[in-house]
């Protein structure tokens, strides 16, 4: 693993994520932030993926469950290479490549159009039931919100991976403690979290989603496991190297104004990790 490689990345990705928010006038910061690390490391460095041949049979695949965290995707896949980083400039604006959600029929390297939560990770088990069908050794990565997993659809895909025992499935689960209305914990509570997926017959690990080493230590365990589906669950920090944004639930869609946004790229410029 290429720590400084990663680290370097991903400090660019938070700033095209607050400048894209920033020129678009809306956007969901909070969570954008918050899975860069985890997105960062999937694209650069875990998953089998050309950017010459987005749509190769062979590849990974991954699925970003929480729609609405489209710019961290975004601001990973133009920093990868899938599309001039030009077009970051167009988010949420009208005949723009780079919509509010992820569009798998216009933006290379989304595999998976998504928006509506809960339906993501359901796309994520077809697609690993596919892949075995058709032979394919590929993998399929899915990330969550916590909040997310209020919904009931989330559970229905989460037993049917189990039934199958679909090991070539990894969830990753962007674990903030937050949402659009406060805390998890005061909306719903989805807490005990790792008791919830094992007894649905998940094998479950965690990291800390911030910290490279933990969460390459936490994939690698992940390709041990032979004969279920995988749920990483990744401790994480809402607005995640934002001082003002980090842990406040009312950045999850809310764009900083432009005093807001040169202090945030000042602070991601700064960061020491």
């Amino acid at each position: 693993m290429n720590k400084n490689l990663l680290i370097n990345t991903s400090k660019e990705v938070r700033k095209n994520i607050i400048d894209m928010i920033h020129s678009a006038k809306s956007g969901h910061p909070g969570g954008s932030l918050s899975c860069a690390d985890i997105i960062t490391y999937l694209f650069f460095e875990k998953m089998n993926i050309d950017v010459n041949y987005p749509k190769m049979e062979s590849r990974d695949r991954f699925v970003l469950s929480k729609g609405h965290a489209a710019p961290a995707l975004y601001s990973v896949l133009g920093e990868k290479g899938f599309f001039n980083k030009i077009e970051f400039n167009g988010l949420r604006k009208t005949g723009a490549l780079l919509q509010g959600h992820p569009d798998s029929k216009h933006v290379p390297g989304v595999d998976v159009s998504t928006g509506s939560l809960g339906q993501g990770i359901s796309n994520a088990v077809g697609m690993a039931l596919g892949l075995r069908l058709s032979n394919e050794n590929s993998k399929v990565y899915c990330l969550l919100g916590d909040g997310e997993i209020q919904e009931g659809l989330v559970w229905e895909a989460t037993m049917c991976a189990a039934h199958y025992k679909l090991n070539n499935l990894v969830a990753i689960l962007d674990y903030n403690g937050l949402q659009i209305d406060g805390k998890n914990d005061d909306v719903m509570r989805i807490s005990p979290v790792k008791e919830k997926f094992e007894s649905f017959g998940w094998h479950v690990l965690s990291c800390d989603g911030h910290n490279y080493e933990e969460i390459d230590k936490a994939f690698k365990a992940a390709d041990e496991v032979k004969d279920k589906p995988v749920m990483i669950i990744a401790k994480t920090i809402k607005g995640k190297g934002v001082s003002f944004m980090e842990n406040q639930a009312g950045w999850h869609g809310q764009a900083p104004n432009d005093e807001q946004r040169d202090l945030a790229i000042k602070e991601i410029e700064s960061l020491e990790v």
